[in-house]
């Protein structure tokens, strides 16, 4: 059992575990993830590692409560324990010494690139970040990455919080400021990477995405996270997870992201409406 030492609610449906989990801070690194079970009946769910403490042994993860299991591990509280946390699995990010590195986070997405912001400033890089949100109330981990961030700018869609706009508006005006950029790092929604990835494009920018959303038992034993890159087929899991943004076919993504969307659906409708029948059988 990996015993939940803290838990914090971020923004709405966004929650903050720091785990107790010694073995996998013994070797991981910023852009690797670990295999979640809530339960020993629950299913495989991959989550990236938001940051570590090897002193203390301990991994953050920052959930969005999407589906039937991540919406369970939401109920979780400090005190509680994780049946199984497997890890570090993947591919750690490439850090190093580049020059000017821009991260641009969309959504829980800046969890992710969280980690990477702060060991590209560690390795002596000047860091641009962007991260973007649907509104104010979902900003989340602002302070933190301004603390590894040269230059910090905050998009919102509807305008409630800094700029109105997309990340890729902030990262175009940097562009044809004529900013040198000599690393751009996506992470978030797979449209808003494929939008990141065709601005970069024309510029010879290179521009790294993480495919960790496509991610299913982790282990490239299902196939579910299949993917083309560069005209080959690679496994986000065991390949991955981060790939050359200007050779990933963001198309076949897309359509691969859907493949499980209805059962996803009715899973959490069922969970949902199974814990209102016993509330209410409660009472």
């Amino acid at each position: 059992m990996f015993p939940i030492l803290h838990k914090e609610r971020l923004a709405p449906n966004i929650n903050k575990f720091v785990i107790k989990a010694p073995l996998v801070t013994r070797n991981c690194q910023p852009g690797q993830f670990v295999i979640v079970r809530v339960h020993e009946r629950g299913e495989r769910i991959p989550l990236t590692i938001a940051d570590f403490n090897r002193e203390e042994g301990t991994i953050t993860l920052i959930v969005q409560e999407v589906g039937k299991t991540t919406y369970q591990m939401g109920e979780l509280k400090a005190g509680d324990a994780l049946a199984d946390v497997i890890g570090p699995l993947g591919h750690p990010a490439d850090v190093k010494k580049l020059g000017t590195v821009v991260t641009i986070g969309g959504g829980v997405g800046t969890a992710i690139v969280y980690p990477e912001t702060k060991a590209f400033k560690e390795a002596g890089n000047y860091v641009i970040s962007i991260i973007g949100f649907r509104n104010k109330e979902l900003v989340i981990l602002e302070e933190e990455m301004r603390k590894y961030s040269d230059e910090l700018y905050i998009t919102t869609d509807d305008g409630s919080y800094g700029r109105k706009g997309f990340v890729s508006d902030q990262l175009r005006d940097l562009i044809e400021q004529g900013k040198k950029i000599d690393l751009v790092i996506a992470i978030g929604p797979a449209i808003m990477m494929k939008v990141v990835c065709d601005l970069t494009r024309p510029y010879n920018i290179k521009t790294i995405v993480s495919l960790n959303s496509l991610m299913m038992d982790g282990t490239a034993m299902c196939g579910g996270c299949r993917v083309e890159v560069g005209g080959e087929t690679k496994f986000t899991c065991v390949d991955g997870p981060e790939f050359d943004g200007h050779l990933v076919d963001f198309d076949i993504l897309m359509k691969r992201l859907s493949t499980y969307r209805e059962q996803e659906r009715l899973a959490l409708e069922r969970y949902l409406k199974e814990k209102e029948e016993m509330a209410h059988g409660s009472l």
